[in-house]
């Protein structure tokens, strides 16, 4: 499984990440609320650890906006021993399932599968934006009545370009969803993708979707 870690902790956060890597999945962990926050919106996965108690943007904050956005993932909150009123809030706001701190490993990881098991029967995920229709499960990608045929690559751009649909997402953020969350390398590999994409995309239409903004970045602009 692919999953995200939100936990300003370095004791917790590190002993997750390796339990899980040990168990044969893949963690991102991310060490406060905001670049976890985007994390989640700009990559698939298929649950979030979120602590409640974060700096700056709280585990709350985090949840509803994730909710708000429309974003399935399942999410497991992790709560003081206390925290009864937290607790409830979060299950209401949108939260699959809560572990108490401290907290056993297998337990946590036994309510990850289940909550993953349940989303499993959840309505396929797709992004929508103008005339274009984006399925997260299927891989499809429509424009109009004509079928795109994208690379990985290419998927995973217009997926990025498409949850931030009418802002600029820039270079080092497209290399970041692409590659690694702390990518360092040059960022110019992005322009030959995305005139792949734009090429694919605009192919029967007149108006392009991908714009350039000079020194900053792209937008996807659908009419």
């Amino acid at each position: 499984m692919d999953l995200l870690v939100i936990e300003d902790d370095p004791v917790i956060g590190k002993a997750l990440d390796r339990g899980f890597v040990e168990g044969g999945h893949h963690c991102v962990w991310a060490k406060d609320g905001a670049r976890g926050l985007t994390l989640a919106k700009t990559q698939q996965f298929d649950a979030l650890v979120l602590d409640l108690m974060l700096p700056g943007l709280g585990g709350m904050d985090v949840l509803r906006e994730l909710r708000n956005d429309r974003n399935r993932t399942p999410v497991i909150l992790l709560t003081a021993l206390g925290a009864v009123n937290e607790r409830v809030e979060g299950l209401q706001a949108g939260a699959d399932d809560y572990v108490v701190k401290p907290f056993d490993f297998d337990e946590l990881m036994a309510r990850i599968e289940a909550v993953c098991r349940r989303s499993n029967l959840r309505p396929a995920a797709v992004l929508e934006a103008g005339d274009v229709t984006l399925d997260l499960t299927t891989r499809r990608v429509r424009r109009g009545e004509h079928e795109i045929d994208l690379t990985p690559t290419e998927f995973s751009l217009l997926e990025m370009l498409m949850r931030y649909s009418g802002q600029v997402v820039t270079r080092k953020m497209l290399c970041e969803h692409l590659w690694d969350a702390n990518w360092e390398g040059a960022t110019n590999v992005i322009e030959v993708h995305i005139n792949r994409l734009r090429g694919k995309l605009d192919r029967h239409f007149t108006q392009s979707l991908i714009q350039t903004v000079r020194g900053r970045g792209y937008a996807f602009r659908p009419a």
